[in-house]
This record gives structure tokens, sequence and C-alpha cells, in this order.
């Protein structure tokens, strides 16, 4: 068994060891919080929190309700999970101001803030980071997010390709971690940015900086990422599947000079729970019909929302071989919403979805991102019924 716990508390803020939002039991829980609430109508079937693609919460056009980002990160840190992520698209709101907004009323909770290099410097971006990181006592991390829809960066006005995205990614990551981490004002001249004397008087609070979420499944994110990532994020496909991925990972990081045990890796997915396996199964197919009716004539079958995203073109490949793989992971959501984000499920009880996820954490991922499609309910259910179990089952391997 592979296991990536790391010492730290969340928001300890202290110096050297883990960064403060990893938890210190050998596990991290990251949830997500959402912006404005769910229309009435669609409550209980919700794709997208933050927008920026297919959403059946039908969002308000102000785009931002304050009362519901508060009730969302208060629930999250009440049921015990260690972070949220806060997401991005090219219309939604900025992802900084919401996580900054919603740290200054909370004391525990850390942010992972979904952040896509190329429309902010990476100087300003790492000061950015930084002075927030030292106003909420080290709560923050970085989910870097390259883009897979042309559509989508054209409508910042970027019109770089694919492989030129992750290219300046990579270059970007490198200047951030340098402006983090050196005493002394450097020039750099490279494919995208050109800087003098780049120096910031703003450290982050975190040693040696905010750790670096990263997502992406094409040969060029995977190289970018074992360069760069202090953590690689997995959307939820089979077992056989993500071990394969971080043994490749791995060995990428290794080729790369790095030390592949201090790369850690998360599993996204959606957990849908009842009491018994029956009720689960039921409730899963409830969700799956309003979503259906709510893309219906919006996603092309077995064709991406993201068509750049080779993420979104994996699970529709799993979804096609099958609904269900290894037990529990459902797939038939990822089909209706084009793998709009993550939209694979992990359905049944909560022992046996925390069983689920626990043999992932077998196979080495040790941060776990789980929302559901009742997100504000869902979280307390989770804080209630699953959450305990997964660190239980961790602490047991531990």
């Amino acid at each position: 068994m592979v296991h990536n716990g790391l010492s730290g508390g969340n928001g300890s803020g202290a110096a050297g060891g883990a960064p403060s939002v990893y938890s210190g039991d050998g596990v991290t829980v990251v949830g997500m919080i959402g912006v404005v609430r769910e229309a009435a109508a669609n409550r209980g079937a919700t794709l997208s929190l933050f927008g920026g693609g297919i959403n059946p919460g039908a969002e308000v056009p102000a785009g931002v309700d304050p009362d519901y980002i508060l009730d969302f990160a208060r629930t999250h840190e009440a049921a015990g999970f260690d972070m949220v992520l806060t997401g991005y698209s090219s219309s939604t709101p900025d992802g900084f101001e919401v996580a900054g907004y919603a740290a200054a009323h909370t004391t525990r909770l850390g942010y992972l803030i979904a952040h896509r290099p190329g429309f902010v410097a990476p100087t300003l971006a790492a000061r950015k980071a930084a002075t927030l990181d030292q106003l909420t006592n080290g709560r923050i991390a970085l989910h870097i997010i390259t883009g897979g829809s042309d559509l989508e960066q054209r409508q910042d006005g970027d019109w770089l390709d694919h492989d030129a995205r992750y290219r300046r990614t990579d270059e970007y990551l490198d200047v951030m971690r340098r402006i983090w981490t050196e005493s002394e004002p450097f020039d750099h001249d490279g494919e995208f940015y050109r800087l003098q004397n780049a120096y910031s008087q703003a450290r982050c609070r975190q040693s040696p900086h905010v750790p670096l979420f990263f997502g992406g499944a094409s040969d060029t994110a995977l190289e970018v990422a074992s360069r760069r990532a202090d953590l690689f994020a997995l959307w939820g496909e089979p077992r056989a599947s993500i071990a394969e991925r971080i043994a490749d990972v791995r060995q990428r990081a290794a080729a790369a000079g790095r030390d592949p045990a201090q790369l850690r890796f998360s599993l996204s997915a959606r957990p849908i729970l009842a009491g018994t396996e029956a009720k689960a199964w039921e409730r899963a197919e409830g969700i799956l019909s309003r979503i259906q009716q709510a893309t219906a004539g919006r996603v092309a079958p077995g064709v991406p929302t993201r068509p750049q995203s080779e993420g979104a073109w994996r699970l529709l490949r799993f979804a096609a071989a099958g609904n269900v793989h290894d037990e529990r992971l459902w797939m038939p959501i990822a089909a209706a919403s084009g793998a709009s984000g993550s939209t694979t499920c992990l359905v049944g009880t909560p022992q046996q979805v925390a069983d689920a996820l626990l043999a992932y954490y077998d196979l080495g991922c040790s941060a776990f991102i789980i929302r559901g499609f009742d997100p504000l309910a869902d979280a307390a259910e989770y804080g209630r019924e699953l959450i305990p179990l997964i660190r239980e089952g961790v602490a047991q391997r531990r």
C-alpha cells in the first residue's frame, strides 16, 4: 500500500513541514462551494456550482449570493472538510475574491482556488496568492487548470492552441515558484514571459509556498504536472486506470529529477448515498433522469462539452464501455453531461462508498474532492455519514 499522509494541521500556518491546508491524519477531504443558490425546480440535480457550462442550477444573472457563499463554506467547515474548491470559467465570478470573502468568515477551512494561467501575469498571481495565504493564516492552495476549450479561452482573449497553453503553464509555474522562494531579484527570458528584476515582498505563510494542485490528462499535461505539481488531480476512473496513471506520473516525476514520493494524488467523484444500496441506486437513477431532461438537446452524444479536454474524452470512453465499473463507479451522468467536469459517481451506502474511496487511497490517492448534486445538503450529509468512515479507514491503514 502507498500512504501519502503529511504532518501538520489545517490552519496551523506552521513554517516547514506540510502546508496547513493538508490534513494531519493522512487524508485530505475537499468539497466545493458555489456562488448562487440553485433554482428550486432543479434542486437535487445540480451539475455546476460556479457555472461556465451546463448548469441545471439556472444561475441568477447577478451570479453572486454572499449569504449562500457563507452558508456553503460554514456547512463544509462544520462537516469536517479540510478545504473547498472555488471553480473557474471565462464567464463566472472570480475565485480569489470568493475565497477571500469566505475565509474571512471561517476559521479552519482551507480554500483551493481554481486558477487558469495566462490571464494574470505570474508575478502578480504569485503575489495575490501569497497575500491571501498570509491573511488567512495559511489556508490557501491553487488548482491549476490550463483549459480544455478553445472557445472558452477566446472569451478571455486567449488564442493559443492546446499544447502552447501547456507550455505557457509550465513557464508560468516556474516563474511563480521563483517569486515565492527566491531571496534576490531575478531576470527571466522565456517563450511567453520576459521579466527584469522580478521580486516579491509578499511571501507565502505556508512553506515553501502554497500547494499547487494540477489537473489535466493529455501527454503534455502529464509532463508539466510531473515537473511542477505538488498534487495531481484525477477524475473518477476505474481503479486499474488510476493505478496506471499514478505510476505514469511518478515515473515522469523521477525522470524530471523529482522524488516521486513527494507528489500527492487526489480522486474526484460524486458520492450518491442512501441507507441501503438499492435506495442509493434508485436515487442515482432519479438524478440521472433530471439531468437528462436539463441537458436534452444541449449535449452531442459521445462528445465532451470541452472538446480539447483529454480527461473528458477519457470519461466518455469509460462511459461507453459500461455504466458501472468496480462495483459502484457509475458513469451515465458523465455521458449525459458531456463529461462536464467531475461527473462520475460512487453509488451505495456510506460504508460502501467509503470502502470504494479507500480502495483508491490504497492505490496512492491521499486526497478526495467530493461534491453532490444537492450540494449544500450533500455536504452536510457527507460530514455526518461519509467523512468519519473515510478517516477511520485511513487511520486503520496507518
